[in-house]
């Protein structure tokens, strides 16, 4: 019976102690981790999820806007290359070099150039060396048109007084001219004769100029360099004269060599004369090169409506509630027959569907063919016009397409979602920090709490095993 007895008190005893924790080998830091991570589990999870799906959203968003603006760019791209417009290409390249102009150009245009423009040029007499002094006092430019020995001043030009220092040379006229900006510039060359301060002015007859001087009395000699065109006409090596030719038979004249827009489609360098003798300038036809952009194009949007339509699949897409996904199949479902040329004449081409762009039932795109190649045998010029830098036409169209996708302020474009999803991944980031700082904290009181209750337990150890020692010798005397 006292055996019974003893038996039953030891495993009250062991069962007390456990209970509490004493001597079970429990890990009170590993607990409170485990508990903190418990309270805050479910939470955290949910913000993962929803941090994961935005993310993927995100994604899938930038990548359509990333096709349509890399669409547009390439667009662009292929339109400054000229390849898809009439370009104009001259038989005799010496005479001029020609580019495509602002409008398109067609047919054949005849050019024949009589005369350059030119610059004055004009030299000093020749001196000893370039360090030789000249005198000091003021040069004075006056700028206007030269005809024999008479000079006619530009009135709407002012007068540029050029100030030459006491002993100055050639170098330090020729410097202090080019510092004025006068429209002038003078460099000093060096020859046979002596050294001479040579003076270049701007293409164009207007452009002419004559040279007077004020010399310093207590230091004269700049006169020397003046000059009139009834001076010294030796000194005048080239005469500032406009450039002179005929395009399509009319005579014209220009201040320069360079003619932009010199007819439809039409812009002109000119580099040499071909007088009595015209030479032809014809467009090149790019139907070819617009059959290849037109491919292009509609593979390139085959492939943007693939990715659309995955992603916004009603039971697998990212984007299937999406309003920037919504809005940008709206805009492509009306593509084909949007209006990008308004001021076309009638019966020129107009809309993408002119060009051959067709929309399938399943939002997908084709390329017609036929009516392509009929559009560009109706109106070649037409159609290449529509492939410009303008605000109208293919790359317009695009351009302007991508800019409303990605618009950030506006919460129907594709760039409004992605902002949109943006902030709402900043705040949930924030939400993530803000329940990892309230877990640790309660990690942290998790901890204290159980190191004390860790030291009663130890305590309470001691005090069970004094006890369990006394009922041990009990249950002995007992024996």
């Amino acid at each position: 019976m006292a055996t019974t007895s003893a038996t039953s008190s030891g495993s009250a005893t062991a069962s007390l102690i456990s209970a509490l924790g004493g001597g079970s080998g429990i890990d009170m830091t590993g607990l409170a981790e485990q508990l903190a991570t418990a309270q805050f589990a479910a939470r955290l999870d949910q913000i993962n999820a929803k941090t994961d799906r935005i993310t993927t959203q995100i994604s899938s968003a930038s990548t359509l806007r990333g096709m349509i603006s890399s669409l547009a760019s390439s667009l662009g791209d292929r339109v400054r290359t000229g390849d898809l417009a009439a370009t104009p290409q001259i038989a005799n390249a010496s005479v001029a070099q020609v580019s495509k102009g602002a409008a398109t150009g067609r047919g054949t245009t005849t050019l024949e150039v009589t005369s350059l423009a030119r610059a004055q040029t004009l030299v000093s007499p020749a001196v000893t060396s370039n360090t030789t002094p000249v005198g000091a006092g003021t040069l004075t430019v006056r700028f206007g048109t030269i005809s024999g020995t008479g000079f006619t001043p530009d009135a709407a030009r002012a007068q540029v007084d050029i100030t030459i220092p006491t002993g100055a040379n050639l170098d330090t006229v020729a410097a202090a001219i080019n510092s004025a900006g006068a429209g002038v510039t003078a460099y000093v060359a060096t020859g046979a004769s002596g050294a001479q301060l040579v003076l270049k002015g701007q293409d164009g007859a207007a452009n002419a100029f004559v040279l007077e001087a004020t010399e310093s009395p207590t230091e004269p000699g700049l006169a020397a360099l003046a000059w009139t065109p009834a001076g010294d006409t030796s000194r005048l090596t080239a005469a500032a004269s406009d450039a002179a030719f005929r395009l399509d038979g009319v005579a014209r004249t220009s201040p320069t060599n360079m003619i932009p827009d010199a007819a439809p489609g039409l812009s002109l360098k000119l580099t040499g004369t071909n007088t009595g003798n015209p030479t032809t300038i014809s467009y090149s036809d790019p139907g070819s090169a617009i059959t290849s952009a037109m491919q292009d194009l509609t593979s390139a949007l085959n492939e943007m409506m693939s990715e659309l339509n995955k992603d916004t699949d009603p039971t697998s897409g990212t984007l299937n509630n999406d309003p920037g996904a919504r809005a940008l199949r709206r805009q492509l479902a009306t593509l084909a027959s949007t209006q990008i040329m308004p001021a076309n004449s009638t019966g020129a081409p107009t809309t993408l569907a002119d060009l051959g762009l067709k929309t399938n039932r399943d939002g997908t795109f084709a390329l017609d063919t036929s009516r392509l190649s009929a559009t560009l045998a109706r109106d070649p010029v037409g159609t290449g016009a529509m492939f410009t830098n303008g605000l109208y036409g293919v790359f317009a169209t695009f351009d302007k397409l991508s800019r409303a996708v990605g618009s950030t302020s506006d919460p129907s474009s594709l760039g409004g979602s992605i902002a949109r999803l943006t902030k709402l991944q900043t705040t949930l980031g924030a939400q993530k920090s803000d329940l990892a700082t309230k877990q640790e904290d309660l990690r942290q009181r998790l901890v204290s709490r159980f190191a004390k209750l860790n030291t009663n337990l130890t305590d309470s150890k001691s005090t069970l095993s004094f006890l369990q020692a006394q009922v041990d010798a009990w249950n002995g005397k007992n024996n």
